[in-house]
C-alpha cells in the first residue's frame, strides 16, 4: 500500500492506494492553523485508518520546497513557519519512507502519466485561488521552473507589467466580476478570463513547448465553459516559430495531487 497526502490552504486530503494506484481509502479534515495540531490530526486519522503498512507515500504542500530538507521554504498559503520538518513528521507517521513535492507539480505528474502514452511533453496549469503550473518531460517533474507559479509569470495587462496571477487567478475572477467560476456562465465573461488566462500561458508555451497543456483546479473545473474561448485567444499569437499545444481538462481535478504522490513515490523508491 502507498500512502498520499494533499495539505492544502483548507483542507487535507490523505488516501491510501493500492500497488495499482487505486484509492481504497481516504478521508480529509480542515488544515489547522497551527503545525503541532496538524500533526495531532494527521495522527489521528492514520490511527483510524484500516490499512497501516505502506512501502512509501508522498506528501504535496503549497509553497516552495525545500527538497534536500524535505520541508516547505516558504509559508505560502498556510501559517507553518518555513522550518517544519514536514517529511520527517509524516515518515514517523505512517511508517514509511515519504518524498515531499509542491502540490501543483504532484498534480501536473498524475495527469501527464495519464497521457503517456500520446503526449511526453506535458503542461499542467492549475487555475484556483492562484495560479501554479508544471512542466513533466517523460514522466519526470522538471522542478528548474520553481514552485511560485503565476505570481512570477509578468504580462502586460491593463498598460502595466504585473504577476499573471494578479488578474488570471480564481482570486482575481471574484475581484472582478463579484462571483465565483461556478456562478458565471455569460460568454462574454468567459472570453475576458480566457484571454486573462492566454496572456500568461502563451509566455509558458513558448518558453516550454509542450506537447499539451492540460487545465485543471477549481476554475479549470469548468473548462468547458471556456475551452473554445482559450484556444481562439491563444491562436492569436500563433508565430511561425511557436507551435500551438493540444488543450486537455484535467481527468481527476479533486485527486490528482493523491495520485501524483503515488506516482512520485514509486518513481523515488523503486517500488515496482
Amino acid at each position: 500500500m502507498y500512502i498520499g497526502v494533499d495539505i492544502g490552504g483548507t483542507k487535507t486530503l490523505v488516501a491510501v492506494l493500492n500497488e495499482h494506484g487505486e484509492i481504497v481509502e481516504e478521508t480529509r479534515f480542515e488544515t489547522p492553523k497551527l503545525y503541532d495540531n496538524f500533526l495531532l490530526e494527521l495522527r489521528n486519522v492514520a490511527h483510524h485508518l484500516e490499512h497501516h503498512d505502506f512501502r512509501a507515500g508522498g506528501v504535496g504542500v503549497t509553497g516552495v520546497i525545500d527538497r534536500q530538507h524535505g520541508r516547505r521554504s516558504s509559508a505560502g498559503k498556510l501559517y507553518w513557519a518555513g522550518t517544519v520538518p514536514i517529511q520527517a513528521d509524516v515518515e514517523k507517521v505512517f511508517g514509511c519512507p515519504i518524498v515531499i513535492e509542491n502540490d501543483a507539480k504532484l498534480a501536473g505528474l498524475s495527469e501527464a502519466m495519464l497521457l503517456k502514452e500520446r503526449f511526453k511533453r506535458v503542461l499542467y496549469l492549475t487555475v484556483s485561488t492562484g495560479v501554479g503550473f508544471a512542466l513533466i518531460d517523460n514522466g519526470v517533474i522538471d522542478v528548474s521552473l520553481g514552485d511560485r507559479g503565476g505570481t512570477t509569470v509578468m504580462v502586460e495587462h491593463r498598460g502595466k507589467h504585473v504577476p499573471w496571477e494578479d488578474f488570471a487567478s480564481g482570486r482575481a475572477i471574484v475581484e472582478r466580476f463579484g462571483k465565483r467560476a461556478v456562478d458565471i456562465h455569460d460568454q462574454e465573461s468567459w472570453k475576458i478570463i480566457a484571454r486573462n488566462i492566454a496572456s500568461g500561458l502563451i509566455e509558458l508555451v513558448a518558453l516550454l513547448e509542450p506537447q499539451v497543456v492540460v487545465v485543471g483546479g477549481g476554475v479549470g473545473s469548468y473548462f468547458e465553459r471556456f475551452e473554445k474561448q482559450l484556444a481562439a485567444e491563444l491562436k492569436k499569437f500563433e508565430v511561425p516559430a511557436v507551435t500551438l499545444p493540444a488543450l486537455r481538462q484535467a481527468q481527476r481535478p479533486e485527486q490528482a495531487v493523491i495520485y501524483g504522490c503515488y506516482d512520485l513515490a514509486k518513481q523515488t523508491f523503486g517500488h515496482d
